[in-house]
């Protein structure tokens, strides 16, 4: 017999304000602790040193944790000049240092290097894999590897506010895989200095915006006082930039039974489905209430993921 999963069967969406010092892990595990939830994931790594944006998934909502990760990420940070660090970020150790400090003028006209599509390479002190392990695991062993450059889409950075000579703040919004240490970093490079990044706060991901995150010290409050309807988001809030599809009863089901529904026959269409195209995914809706991700393929509507609601 298969082991029950302990926990409630709670569906939907929390963003938590992650505070620095934790781990995105250690802060899945503590939400799902105090909604003592069945099931919880996150849609988006941060760091310990990052605050901000962290959506939290729960139950069913775990399935549309790949999408969520899809969307544009926007990030608010501290840019330290005069260093290089190992991590590329304020918790590691100093390798370099310079006396230069780029002007407002001189950041202003290098910017427009970084944005659009551009070629990174992530930092050593990162989750990207190499021969099967973790780059920060290799970085940690003092073993020598780089991670591979790769490009990534940057739709926006720019200049926010010059603290002082050693500190400006930038905001920037990208797209899947961009690290904004690694922006950092390049930047104070291509300045002719070094950089790293002392603070980072991510304002964003997809549908998911800094006003409708709550702190962990608010979510304990919650649980005690209100049923999970009031502080929960809906399932398809990660969906958002996924089309959707409106199907009757007898459609959904057989969605929900792993079977395909027929968009048209003898000339007879079923579903509406224009504007989506072939092998586009979108989201199967019926009575208001998401049923499935589905692809479209060779004339029907055909289930990916079902969602057990």
């Amino acid at each position: 017999m298969a082991r029950r999963r302990k926990g409630r069967p709670i569906h939907g969406w929390i963003v938590i304000d992650k505070p620095a010092g934790l781990s995105s892990a250690q802060v899945v595990g503590r939400v799902r602790r105090l909604t003592d939830a069945a099931k919880a994931g996150h849609a988006g790594t941060l760091d310990p040193l990052a605050t901000g944006v962290l959506p939290i998934a729960l139950g069913e909502a775990t399935k549309t944790v790949a999408w969520a990760m899809e969307g544009r990420k926007t990030y608010r940070f501290t840019l330290r000049w005069g260093e290089s660090r190992d991590t590329d970020d304020a918790e590691g150790a100093v390798l370099q240092t310079s006396g230069v400090r780029p002007d407002s003028a001189a950041i202003g006209a290098a910017l427009a290097a970084f944005r659009g599509t551009i070629v990174q390479r992530p930092p050593r002190y990162s989750a990207i894999k190499l021969d099967g392990r973790r780059s920060y695991e290799l970085a940690r062993a003092k073993i020598d590897a780089e991670p591979p450059l790769r490009e990534v889409e940057v739709d926006a950075l720019e200049l926010i506010e010059m603290i002082d000579l050693d500190h400006c703040v930038l905001e920037m919004r990208c797209g899947k895989g961009a690290y904004v240490r690694s922006i950092a970093r390049d930047l104070a490079l291509a300045l002719g200095t070094f950089g790293y990044v002392s603070q980072i706060r991510r304002l964003a991901v997809g549908g998911f915006v800094e006003d409708g995150a709550i702190s962990l010290e608010k979510l304990a409050m919650l649980v005690h006082s209100v049923p999970p309807q009031e502080y929960l988001l809906p399932i398809e809030t990660a969906l958002d930039d996924i089309p959707a599809l409106a199907l009757s009863d007898s459609q959904a089901n057989l969605l929900r039974h792993g079977r395909p529904v027929r968009i048209q026959a003898a000339g007879r269409r079923f579903v509406a489905t224009e504007g989506i195209d072939e092998g586009e995914t979108a989201y199967a809706i019926a009575d208001g209430r998401p049923v499935a991700l589905v692809r479209i393929e060779q004339g029907e509507i055909r289930p990916m993921r079902v969602l057990n609601l």
